[in-house]
Parts: structure tokens; C-alpha cells; sequence
């Protein structure tokens, strides 16, 4: 066992190392550069960003499609999810079982088909429970008949409708059934090497524990990678978000409007408007020392006095206008 360092050694090999006077290649302690591995046939196209948000949003729909199956079988259910990665398509198909209920989907706006699986065993124990038993019985896997398969599919269906709830903090999603399978190999939607990201969730009910998984493959994703990093979506909301808002506030501060104040309005007829001439009078609707009704780009804000400033002509503001009677001209 390796001696242990104390603290003030600890602080004197550091010290030690930031002026030079320790060299880690005479030392041998000069750490080695780390080399990983990397196929080039299964590119990384998931960012850990990527993935952690994909894993966040089927968090909320563990947890949303958990109430759902609680109230609609009246059993506890408990589902979550544990495992988020990167596989091939290929990889998906042949890792789960044969029968299965696999639901071929769209997303939408994500372009490209989406896949949602629900093994035996988790298919075996509903129906148990949606016909009148336990769900605590041994499963017998065997072929799922129409029936089964069409009481599957809508519980699925409803299941899946819950994608709208758990991505509506990134975009809002729509799902369009496309297909169900019960043989994966024969569900060939894509090149066996496309890369997509697999969510694994476990069910309990009761005793029993199954797996449901979420397929989805990165080309259905790909013009949306921006939605899913998360640190771009919340960094505006900081600093970032109150220098913006005084930058466009000063910018507003400085911009040019259009005001005057009316002296007053008058109806005269058409032959009279005909007939004006130089040194004509017309009578206004405004005393001389009545309020005046002053406008900022055609809206009614205040009511003014007139005078004058200096050698100028001004206003003075004598009430400010509500906006539940801005239109009380």
C-alpha cells in the first residue's frame, strides 16, 4: 500500500510542481496519455448531451405512463428507465425477443420512424390483468393471437400518447401510428448500421419485472440535435438574459416618435371649406385655457397645457392617460 500524504505535503508537492523545482518526468510521474479506441463503423453521432436529454425526457414519460397503467389496471406500476445508449439498428432488432409487440411510429415534426417495444412477459402479465386475473401467474410465452394484438396495440397507443406531455419542454410532438410487428426481423425500416439511441425501462407490477424499450434512430433526430442540448436552452435565462434585456431596452430608449397636440377639432361643410380664404376664422371646440389632447404615433397619452418655453412653443403635462381610455379623445 502506497504511503498517504499529509495535507501540508500534499500542499508542498503542489507548490513544488506550479514553480518548477519538481520535474514529473524525472519522477516517473509524468501521466500517460490515454488512447481509446474507436470504430469508425459505429460513429458516436449522440453527444453525451444528446443522450442525457433523451434519457431526461423518458424520465417524465416513465413516470407519466406509470399513472396511466395504475388507473387503467388498478395494480401498482412502477416504471423507470435504466439504460440510455448508443447501439446499432441492427444491434436493436436481434437483442429483443421473438414474439414481441414492436409499434412502428412517427414523431412528429422528427422526421423518420420511431420504434416503441413491449416484451412478452409485460404483454403476457396486462392481459392477464384485463381479463379478470392477477398478473401474478408464470408466463408462457407463446404467439399473441388478433385479439391480443389489437387490445395491445391501443393500450400502446395510449402509452406512446404521453410523449406529447414529456417533450413539450423541448418541442411539441405528435404520434402517428405507422405499423405493429411481431417478428422484429421481419421489421428491416433502415440499414442494419444506423446508429439510434435505446431507452431500456423496467415495469413492475407487483412481483413480476419486464423491460419496455424506446427506439430512436438518429436520422429521425437529426435536424432537431440543436433542441436537445439543454445548457443552450437555459443559458439565456441568467446574466446572459438581463444584459439582453437592457441592451434592447436602451436600443428602444433612443428611437424616434411622431407627437403632437391637438388645439382642437371643428365641423364645417364642404361649401364653407370651399369658400375659406386668407384671414378666415373657425371656431374650434377648446377654450384657451382648456386642456389640450396630446398624441404619441396617433394614441391618445395625455392632456397638456400650451405655452411657451423660452422662444419656443411647448407643452406642459397636466394627466396622463389611462390605457382603458386611450380611446377617450
Amino acid at each position: 500500500m502506497g504511503e498517504i500524504l499529509s495535507q501540508n505535503e500534499i500542499d508542498a508537492l503542489l507548490s513544488a510542481l506550479s514553480s518548477g523545482e519538481l520535474n514529473l518526468e524525472e519522477h516517473g510521474l509524468e501521466e500517460k496519455q490515454k488512447v481509446r479506441k474507436y470504430d469508425f463503423k459505429r460513429p458516436n453521432k449522440f453527444s453525451k448531451e444528446h443522450i442525457r436529454t433523451i434519457e431526461m425526457v423518458h424520465d417524465n414519460f416513465a413516470r407519466i405512463a406509470s399513472n396511466y397503467l395504475t388507473a387503467h389496471l388498478r395494480s401498482s406500476v412502477q416504471i423507470k428507465v435504466i439504460s440510455t445508449e448508443q447501439i446499432t439498428f441492427e444491434e436493436f432488432i436481434h437483442s429483443i425477443p421473438n414474439p414481441t409487440i414492436l409499434i412502428s411510429f412517427f414523431l412528429e415534426p422528427f422526421t423518420g420512424i420511431m420504434m416503441f417495444e413491449t416484451g412478452p412477459q409485460f404483454v403476457f402479465q396486462i392481459l392477464e390483468i384485463l381479463f379478470g386475473g392477477s398478473g401474478k401467474n408464470i408466463i408462457k410465452i407463446r404467439e399473441f393471437t388478433e385479439i391480443e394484438k389489437n387490445i395491445m396495440k391501443k393500450i400502446n397507443l395510449k402509452l406512446l400518447e404521453n410523449l406529447k406531455m414529456a417533450w413539450e419542454d423541448i418541442i411539441d410532438v405528435d404520434v402517428k401510428f405507422e405499423n405493429l410487428e411481431t417478428n422484429p426481423v421481419l421489421n428491416q425500416v433502415m440499414a442494419p448500421n444506423e446508429p439510434v439511441a435505446l431507452v431500456t425501462m423496467s415495469v413492475e407490477i407487483g412481483q413480476n419485472q419486464s423491460f419496455l424499450n424506446m427506439c430512436i434512430p438518429y436520422i429521425s433526430l437529426e435536424k432537431y440535435m440543436d433542441k436537445l442540448i439543454i445548457q443552450y436552452k437555459t443559458s439565456v435565462t441568467g446574466r446572459e438574459d438581463v444584459e439582453n434585456k437592457s441592451m434592447m431596452q436602451a436600443n428602444i430608449m433612443g428611437v424616434k416618435v411622431d407627437t403632437f397636440a391637438q388645439l382642437g377639432k371643428s365641423y364645417i361643410t364642404v361649401e364653407d371649406f370651399l369658400s375659406l380664404s386668407v384671414g378666415d376664422c373657425i371656431t374650434l371646440d377648446k377654450k384657451t385655457n382648456d386642456m389640450l389632447d396630446y398624441y404619441i404615433e396617433g394614441c391618445h397619452h395625455f392632456k397638456v397645457y400650451p405655452g411657451t418655453i423660452g422662444k419656443k412653443i411647448g407643452i406642459q403635462i397636466a394627466k396622463i392617460i389611462g390605457k382603458d381610455v386611450e380611446d377617450n379623445v
